[in-house]
């Protein structure tokens, strides 16, 4: 079975998105072995340097590195990378796992982005739209995006 994997920076702590995410996962464990994994977001002060900020980004890399699956396809989410149509999403997903890919990590940086460094290791950026969302909404947001993959790719009427 499929594995997909999003490592997001930061904890949520709001209910509602804690609940939503919980119930796409329950969806999503039909059609694959899925995990939210949270990882702690540096903590900086509050006007950070850009010197700090890029500090507090190397070491969150350091966590996100040691988390993502040996053999994974990695897809870093990055402001201003290309974005897809759902259905292109969803040919993404099946052709990885047609071509023998067993785990698919998508990565979600905290409210400074992520280092560069990941968005080189990544094997695909990808952008969710040219809006500003929080993190923890966009975590949602593309757990959303991979259950309606899994149910475009069965030709389910759930996207219409």
């Amino acid at each position: 079975m499929l594995g997909i994997r999003l490592i997001c920076v930061g904890k949520m702590k709001e209910k509602f998105y804690i609940d939503a995410v919980n119930e796409y996962s329950r969806r999503l464990s039909a059609y694959c072995k899925f995990e939210c994994l949270e990882l702690n977001e540096v903590r900086l002060p509050e006007n950070p340097s850009e010197k700090e900020i890029l500090a507090a980004l190397d070491k969150e890399a350091v966590d996100i590195e040691k988390n993502i699956p040996k053999d994974a396809y990695v897809i870093a989410m990055c402001v201003g990378a290309k974005q897809l149509k759902s259905e292109v999403l969803a040919e993404k997903i099946s052709s990885l796992a047609l071509a023998g890919k067993a785990k698919i990590c998508f990565i979600i940086g905290g409210s400074f982005g992520m280092a560069e460094s990941i968005k080189r290791r990544a094997d695909m950026r990808l952008g969710m739209s040219e809006m500003t969302f929080p993190h923890h909404l966009a975590r949602v947001m593309l757990a959303e995006q991979i259950y309606r993959s899994f149910k475009i790719n069965e030709g389910s009427r759930y996207h219409k």
